[in-house]
């Protein structure tokens, strides 16, 4: 049942104790940075307390079977693509939680994302962790305890997970996925301790693809010209991975609104269906702009990881780099700038992630502003 929480023995630890009964509470708080598998700890925990066998969470009984497939009658989970959860939805699953489970044991609400809750949808939660029913348990996710409202955090229970050695995730994708050790070495340095973009990594070409092109910017960053054209180049890579991620679920939401209105290419189409049409068109737009800039978000972090091994190289340590297979690369990174002025490099990266999460500029004007902090005039071949 835990097989799918890399590198997380304590938490594991936890929860299967609780699922036993001890330690056991109304509300959960799953904390941990991304790729460590704070949903699927959630789901696992459920399938766990919904387990009709003992030990708990034997992963091969009907409830396990049904709660890991997202057909369980008492576990909601609720994703979202968009920028935040709305109160209404969030009031939908009050409603639910309020209800006596189907079965014998638990109503089950998992929240992915907690921290993109509304105002409104935390004061609507909050009203139902503060006087939660006999049999209902709340599982909330978000990548740390600041994420959430203290009036919510302070009366979950606390799971806190951890970034997964290089060496766990190896592992996982050589057991899980049947990937060479090579290239599962390399995945796994590569995605930093996220699993879900160390499987990408492992499984597609076109992904590793896009992320060698991405971690070879920094060397090429010796003009004006070049900071502007590899802005250029890492706007358009971001963007052709999110087109790629989204537009096969797109095509798939569509195909299901004309089932639905019963719509063929070139009948009639009811009334109702184009401002139903118009609102998924609307929404499918909403979570292009979030995908493009989590990928463009991704690409940040990837050249953090440049800029890190520079450092390594610079100072001496020791172990394998990040970007192992570019270390030439890195060593000729390292000669441009002291590890301060790596440091600074750094900044203008998280600066330029800052401007477009925060503050909504476009990923292709920061992306050219951070370009040229970054530019490194003094590269030299030898």
């Amino acid at each position: 049942m835990w097989d799918s929480l890399v590198g997380q023995r304590r938490a594991v630890e936890v929860l299967s104790t609780a699922a036993a009964g001890q330690g056991m509470s109304h509300a959960f708080l799953f904390t941990g940075p991304p790729g460590s598998g704070r949903s699927n700890a959630a789901v696992a925990f459920a399938a766990a307390l919904q387990c009709e066998s003992e030990p708990r969470g034997c992963g091969t009984c009907h409830a396990c079977h049904t709660v890991l497939a997202g057909s369980h009658a008492d576990v909601a989970v609720i994703r979202t693509e968009r920028l935040s959860i709305g109160v209404n939805e969030v009031r939908d699953l009050v409603r639910r939680s309020a209800l006596a489970p189907v079965g014998r044991h638990w109503q089950i609400v998992i929240v992915e994302d907690a921290d993109r809750l509304t105002e409104g949808a935390c004061n609507a939660l909050l009203k139902a962790i503060e006087e939660p029913t006999e049999r209902t348990v709340w599982m909330l996710c978000a990548p740390t305890v600041e994420d959430v409202l203290p009036t919510i955090r302070s009366r979950c229970r606390l799971v806190t997970l951890s970034t997964p050695s290089p060496d766990a995730v190896a592992d996982f994708l050589r057991r899980r996925d049947g990937v060479s050790e090579a290239l599962a070495s390399y995945a796994a340095r590569a995605s930093q301790g996220h699993i879900g973009r160390a499987r990408a990594l492992a499984r597609d070409e076109d992904t590793r693809n896009r992320r060698r092109e991405v971690v070879a910017i920094p060397t090429q960053l010796t003009s004006l010209g070049a900071c502007m054209g590899k802005a250029a180049t890492l706007t358009e890579v971001t963007k052709a991975e999110a087109d790629a991620i989204t537009s096969e679920l797109d095509a798939r939401e569509k195909a299901d609104l004309d089932a639905a209105y019963g719509v063929v290419e070139r009948g009639r189409r009811p009334r109702e269906y184009a401002p139903a049409l118009r609102d998924l068109e609307k929404d499918q737009k909403t979570r292009a702009k979030r995908r493009h800039l989590d990928v463009v978000d991704r690409g940040l972090m990837d050249l953090v990881s440049v800029y890190r091994d520079a450092i390594a190289v610079s100072t001496g340590a020791t172990g394998a780099l990040v970007n192992e297979e570019i270390r030439p690369e890195i060593e000729r990174l390292a000669r441009t700038g002291t590890p301060e002025v790596q440091l600074r490099r750094i900044a203008a990266i998280f600066e330029a992630r800052e401007q477009m999460l925060e503050f909504n500029v476009q990923p292709a004007l920061a992306l050219e502003s951070m370009m040229l902090a970054l530019v490194a005039p003094e590269v030299r071949r030898g």
